[in-house]
């Protein structure tokens, strides 16, 4: 069987300011202080499943030198550079397209480069399922995560059956729900937190974009001649900012009657906050996480402090704050507002805050 591997990470995040920028998003840091960044930890959670010469990385032009220096074992024309930032159904359409033409009778698994899986043994085994469930047939498997609890920030996939670890029908792709919804989802068992992790063959996917995207097929269609030669990154860059910005869940997942899901706890975690990276960071006895060489606190709790490693910081009587610094960026801030820090960040100088 040949296996391909996709990896998108082409976003610029900023809900994890100051240590993640547009210069440098969260994929390619080391957010949890372990000594490997995401997108490393995300090629390696592949290892099993495929060699470095089946992955395939798809990112913003900018960080094209991240990634040649954070992963050298992928071949250099299997990072593919998007033009700009379309979303993910023109990137997969982009990355299942130049493989489809190596790699006609390819399965392909696609996954985000900034999620955190901690049970990799378990997700292998759930990538090697999906990945027999779509082979030789038309099926789509997605990868549900079995919810931990009624979260609100995730979008949730409707399963037909509540069994873990099969590959099953999916009934329905929910929206982010608010938390009296969560709640029900998550008593009702067969609602599964939405991955982001896609299985489907390369004649699948260019089939379904076909028949549910046509817009972005037929500006693929216009670049398949140029694929693979001195050509494809003039016409890239001329045809691809016309593909329709819109995701794949939109542009195929939610409109495929062949959509099915394999779901199980995986300890995994999308880290898109400041809490969300504190769960995964080690806590001290006053459940204080913290990543940097010197950091010192005294009578301090709850707190999340993320600096670099030649900074020192001192830091007394805080209860649930996040201190986080880079490159002469400091951030403080009490979590319970962490859901403004993208707006503070973004706001002019002197645009001052009462």
């Amino acid at each position: 069987m040949d296996t391909q591997i996709v990896i998108m990470a082409g976003g610029v995040g900023s809900r994890l300011w100051p240590i993640s920028t547009p210069e440098v998003p969260k994929q390619f840091i080391d957010v949890l202080g372990v000594g490997r960044t995401l997108i490393q930890m995300t090629a390696e959670r592949f290892s099993t499943v495929a060699g470095p010469s089946s992955i395939w990385v798809v990112t913003g032009e900018r960080y094209v030198p991240l990634v040649r220096r954070q992963l050298p074992e992928i071949p250099e024309d299997q990072i593919l550079a998007e033009p700009e930032p379309r979303n993910t159904a023109p990137c997969i359409a982009y990355a299942c397209r130049k493989i489809s033409k190596r790699h006609p009778d390819a399965d392909i698994v696609v996954s985000p480069a900034d999620a955190l899986v901690l049970k990799t043994d378990k997700f292998a085994e759930v990538i090697s399922k999906a990945l027999s469930a779509v082979h030789g047939n038309g099926k789509i498997v997605t990868v549900g995560i079995k919810p931990t609890r009624p979260e609100t920030g995730y979008g949730y996939i409707q399963a037909s059956a509540k069994e873990e670890e099969a590959v099953v029908k999916v009934l329905e792709f929910k929206e982010k729900p608010d938390y009296e919804t969560a709640e029900r989802y998550l008593q009702a068992g067969n609602y599964f937190w939405n991955a982001g992790i896609f299985v489907w063959s390369a004649k699948t996917i260019n089939d379904s974009l076909r028949t549910y995207a046509p817009q972005i097929t037929d500006i693929m269609d216009r670049l398949d001649e140029k694929l693979y030669t001195d050509e494809e990154s003039t016409a890239l860059k001329y045809l691809f900012p016309q593909c329709p910005k819109i995701s794949i869940d939109y542009a195929v997942m939610e409109k495929s009657p062949e959509i099915y899901v394999i779901s199980s706890d995986l300890g995994w975690s999308d880290l898109g906050t400041w809490g969300s990276l504190g769960e995964h960071i080690h806590a001290d006895n006053c459940c204080n996480s913290v990543v940097g060489n010197d950091v010192r606190l005294y009578g301090c709790s709850g707190c999340i402090v993320h600096t670099s490693d030649d900074v020192t910081v001192i830091a007394s009587g805080l209860k649930n704050y996040i201190i986080a610094e880079k490159d002469g960026r400091l951030l403080v801030c009490p979590e319970s507002d962490e859901q403004h820090i993208r707006e503070y960040s973004q706001a002019p100088a002197n645009d001052r805050k009462d």
